[in-house]
């Protein structure tokens, strides 16, 4: 049946930990009462945007057998970098976000040079890096707190005003939904002319039809959320728009590029890709270079989010943000995971955090929770190779 239908071991991982996701829901909404609520979905999903930003281009980095734990200390500086511009210099908001840019790219240019050219496990240059630029985040503004207050810059992090609006944000789903039934028909189209397999027809239009389902009800409930009496809803929050547009970037990145297909090939066999002609190096700097990307639109919808830097900013940020890839079903031996597996990664790790903390459970408690979920996450991920035959190293 599964071959029939052609779900690959890798749709039956995403398809299981979409399932854990609804379990985790439902079992937390019995538990408080208010979980599936749209006011606490709505901030849920905001609060998932910058572990979700950063989860999907760390994914490619893990699946190139490297790691980086220094993403929360880089963010934690630019975004001081940023507010620091703009409230004690004066700067706008998009010259100040230009200049955190192109810190994070010097900072990834740095990292990437030791780890690719000189061979320096990524382990120890980015372990290095996360004390070093916790530091520097001290010493940009020494240590004060700069408010931000632009009402342009503040639209990133979601808030009163960082929504799409009810009627915006139908448009956007309806436009979506004719995308993903159009990707579908082309799809098949392509199979059937190349002489490739095709799916059931049946399977196909359910297929289709649960997403787009799926899509216009996430819609629905962030309209459903109301502020005030007699307000409209919400709308999709920005910074979730944000991270859609990320993900949808990324993932054209590894599925339509020459770049995606070379990760891979590193992350499966780094000797065996170096031998073939693949330009190793070069592809390991590009990696670090998008993760810099990343975490700057991260870094600033944070700041954005929060209406100030602090040096704490992004304090801890790497434990979620590789515990939503590893969670996502990205493999720390390299080769295998996808984009759209960081992103259930990221919303199982934020539904675990968000319901703990409406059943009032203590911050240690939670961190406990947490990371034994990600213990079991790896040891899940060991058996299900076994379970199906993926490559084990």
């Amino acid at each position: 049946m599964l071959n029939q239908l052609q779900i690959s071991s890798l749709d039956l991982r995403l398809s299981i930990m979409a399932a854990v996701l609804v379990v985790m829901a439902l079992v937390f909404h019995a538990l408080t009462g208010n979980f599936l609520t749209p006011e606490n979905l709505y901030n849920i999903f905001q609060q998932s945007a910058v572990v979700g930003i950063i989860a999907g281009a760390i994914a490619l980095v893990i699946v190139a057998r490297e790691i980086d734990l220094s993403v929360g200390s880089v963010l934690g500086v630019v975004g001081v970098l940023i507010a620091f511009l703009m409230y004690t210099k004066g700067w706008s908001w998009w010259t100040a976000s230009l200049v955190g840019l192109v810190v994070a790219l010097l900072i990834a240019m740095y990292q990437g040079w030791l780890i690719a050219a000189l061979r320096v496990p990524s382990f120890v240059v980015t372990l290095g890096g996360l004390m070093t630029f916790r530091g520097a985040a001290f010493l940009v503004a020494n240590g004060k707190t700069q408010p931000v207050s632009d009402p342009v810059f503040l639209l990133f992090g979601g808030g009163l005003n960082g929504s799409l609006g009810p009627t915006l944000s139908w448009v956007l789903g309806i436009v979506l939904s004719l995308l993903l039934a159009w990707n579908a028909l082309s799809r098949r189209r392509k199979a059937r002319a190349n002489g490739f397999p095709l799916r059931p027809l049946w399977f196909e239009v359910a297929l289709t039809l649960f997403f787009i389902v799926l899509l216009l009800g996430f819609v629905a409930t962030m309209n459903a959320y109301v502020l005030g009496d007699g307000g409209v809803g919400q709308g999709i929050p920005i910074p979730v728009v944000i991270w859609a547009v990320v993900v949808m970037i990324l993932a054209f990145i590894v599925n339509r590029t020459r770049f995606g297909r070379y990760v891979y090939a590193i992350g499966g066999n780094p000797e065996a890709a170096l031998l073939v002609g693949i330009p190793v190096k070069r592809v390991m700097m590009k990696l670090f270079l998008l993760l810099a990307v990343a975490v700057t639109v991260a870094a600033i919808v944070q700041v954005s989010r929060l209406n100030a830097g602090t040096n704490s900013l992004g304090t801890s940020l790497e434990l979620y943000v590789i515990s939503a890839a590893v969670i996502g079903g990205v493999a720390l031996t390299g080769g295998s995971g996808t984009v759209l597996g960081s992103v259930l990664g990221a919303m199982i790790v934020q539904f675990l955090e968000s319901g703990l903390l409406l059943l009032g459970v203590d911050i240690g408690y939670r961190m406990v929770i947490i990371g034994q979920v990600l213990i079991v996450a790896v040891v899940f991920d060991v058996l299900y190779r076994r379970a199906t035959g993926e490559r084990m190293t």
